[in-house]
């Protein structure tokens, strides 16, 4: 492939990629829809990790506890990454590149690229149901939910929010590795 037609098929790729972030923003206009998902994007900040993090013990124990810890540990090698790769990327948000998409919630910091939200909402799950299976039912949909709050509320591409959920879950295996 030449230089031109990378170039050519990395527009294509982008621009394809702002359209899907302009029909799933689309959706987020009735007031009802905005709320949801921004009660999600807000409960992925870290407040149900957080909340997850100190019933773990209360429910299971020292098996919870070592759950826990498991994830503190995976919280700050993320944020490490996090911030490591949004400052050598520094990718503009969706709602600050296209006057069609309506910013649904305020952004924790200027950059998109990955999602803090994906990195921990994957790393988080794969933790806790690693030892925890049982609980794959409520994390599962919700990193879900997550994830497509992030493109919804204007604030990631796909690209960002598949990338976090990679790096998340890359991050939560060197933790989970016998």
């Amino acid at each position: 492939m030449s230089t031109e037609q990378l170039k050519i098929s990395m527009r294509r790729a982008m621009e394809f990629e702002m359209a899907v972030c302009e029909v799933l923003n689309r959706h987020c206009h009735p007031r009802q829809v905005k709320e949801f998902f921004a009660v999600i994007s807000w409960l992925g900040d870290g407040r149900a990790w957080y909340v997850l993090m100190v019933f773990l013990p209360v429910v299971y124990g020292d098996g919870g506890l070592a759950t826990s810890w498991s994830m503190a540990k995976i919280a700050v090698v993320n944020l490490l990454i996090y911030k490591i790769v949004k400052q050598l990327t520094s990718r503009q948000r969706p709602c600050a590149v296209s006057p069609t998409i309506t910013l649904g919630t305020a952004p924790l910091d200027q950059y998109s690229f990955p999602s803090g939200h994906m990195m921990h909402a994957v790393a988080f799950s794969m933790a806790a149901t690693a030892h925890h299976p049982e609980l794959t039912w409520l994390l599962l949909p919700f990193s879900v939910l997550i994830a497509l709050s992030r493109i919804v509320l204007g604030l990631h591409y796909p690209t960002d929010v598949i990338a976090g959920g990679i790096l998340g879950g890359y991050v939560a295996s060197l933790f989970l590795a016998p």
